[in-house]
């Protein structure tokens, strides 16, 4: 297993397979243009878990706030020294073998080299189990809460230590 900063064959792949798996969502072929477009403009920084030369999941940092998942919420990302763990996401064959938290690590190793102080996540609050993982990596002061999309989303903070 692989986990790299993801190439652009690496972001068709993964979209290509989240639009696939969500036929019926408009959201995601514009999800799918907004990722690569920070990806490439530097707002925003992917990285993906490989198997054999094939993606298989994906995490993103968002560092501006201008990232539609950020909202503007300089708390979340505010494009210098916070930023903002989004889209966590692996095949299910591949839940539960400790692959995102080996990405989550490298995105946090990424964010030190790049200066970011402190990171961000958020987390459906029906969604327990994640809550559970994410407080395990560290993630556990409490920023905001928000609904988006009709669902209460939970926010919490790690700091970096370098």
């Amino acid at each position: 297993m692989e986990y790299r900063r993801a190439t652009l064959g690496d972001l068709e792949s993964l979209w290509n397979a989240n639009i696939a798996a969500n036929p019926d969502d408009p959201r995601w072929p514009r999800w799918k243009a907004e990722y690569i477009s920070y990806h490439l403009d530097g707002k925003a920084a992917t990285f993906a878990v490989v198997d054999h030369g094939s993606p298989v999941g994906e995490g993103t940092l968002l560092f501006s706030p201008e990232c539609g998942a950020v909202g503007g919420r300089t708390e979340l990302a505010d494009g210098a020294s916070t930023a903002n763990v989004n889209a966590l996401r692996i095949r299910k064959e591949y839940e539960g073998q400790g692959h995102i938290s080996a990405l989550v690590r490298l995105m946090e190793q990424h964010a030190r080299e790049h200066g970011i102080k402190r990171l961000t996540i958020g987390v459906e609050a029906r969604e327990a189990r994640n809550l559970a993982i994410y407080l395990h990596w560290g993630y556990r002061e409490f920023i905001t809460a928000a609904t988006e999309d009709g669902e209460l989303v939970l926010y919490y903070a790690k700091e970096l230590n370098e």
